[in-house]
């Protein structure tokens, strides 16, 4: 692969190499990644195993940090010895938040919202306690996301709303909260106007970039398996509908990362 230009240093806020899909070939993505300008990221757990891979990669490879939690689609096995677990896990210095969290209500048929709402409020007293920003999933549950981090003072411990979907008075009352937001290859889809009109209404300072890889790969890239890397397409969509450059946006998106999740 030959060199990019302009160089750009690049933070992944959300990724999942623990996933099946990559753990066994994660020196080659690694290497796509730094490619592509992608020096830091967030290995993204959702249960015991994936949160045990995700510290794993943390230790084994630089850059990698681990964001370790209880997925919404995932709480049927969170019990008490699983909270034990994760207590136990949030100890490792290599954690660096708590994800994701939240709440899912498209696949709920094994996960009633009240139970979700429940684990998530437990989750947010862990972080709150432990003084860890969260990285919070939210699908068809923003009215409930976003009352459950009001009443969590999310502000007083920081987070991000991971690939943010809603609209531009969404973002602005996730951001009132004290929230971060985080926009993935999505931002790149033409038919995602709510996504791009939230994007450019918010402050540099509060916006984050990620992949979620394997899912939801930027152009031009869309419809194959997303990985690291791609998050430079969705850095660089980002700076050309925003009309600055992507070394601009590259390096603001990466103190930002780098203050909510390095700097705690």
């Amino acid at each position: 692969m030959s060199g990019l230009k302009p160089n750009l240093k690049i933070y992944d806020s959300h990724t999942h190499l623990n996933d099946d899909v990559f753990y066994s070939d994660v020196p080659a993505y690694l290497a796509r990644a730094r490619h592509f300008g992608v020096v830091e990221m967030n290995m993204i757990g959702s249960n015991e195993l994936l949160n045990q891979r995700a510290i794993e990669l943390a230790h084994r490879y630089q850059g990698m940090h681990a964001v370790i939690g209880w997925h919404p689609e995932d709480i049927a096995r969170f019990d008490a010895a699983a909270e034990k677990t994760l207590l136990n896990q949030l100890e490792d210095p290599s954690v660096v938040g708590i994800g994701e969290i939240g709440l899912d209500y498209f696949n709920d048929e094994h996960s009633p919202h009240d139970d979700q709402k429940r684990i998530f409020e437990r989750q947010l007293a862990i972080a709150k306690d432990m003084h860890l920003p969260v990285s919070i999933h939210c699908r068809d549950a923003l009215a409930d996301t976003y009352q459950i981090l009001k009443s969590a003072h999310v502000d007083e411990f920081g987070g991000v709303m991971h690939s943010f979907n809603g609209d531009v008075e969404w973002m602005k009352r996730f951001l009132d909260l004290g929230m971060e937001i985080s926009y993935s290859g999505v931002v790149t889809f033409n038919s995602a106007k709510d996504v791009q009109e939230a994007m450019l209404k918010t402050p540099l300072e509060h916006l984050l970039v990620e992949t979620d890889a394997p899912y939801l790969t930027p152009v031009p890239y869309r419809g194959q398996q997303n990985e690291p890397g791609f998050t430079r397409f969705t850095v660089e969509k980002i700076a050309e509908l925003r009309e600055q450059s992507s070394v601009e946006v590259a390096l603001a998106t990466f103190d930002n990362a780098s203050r909510l999740f390095l700097n705690h």
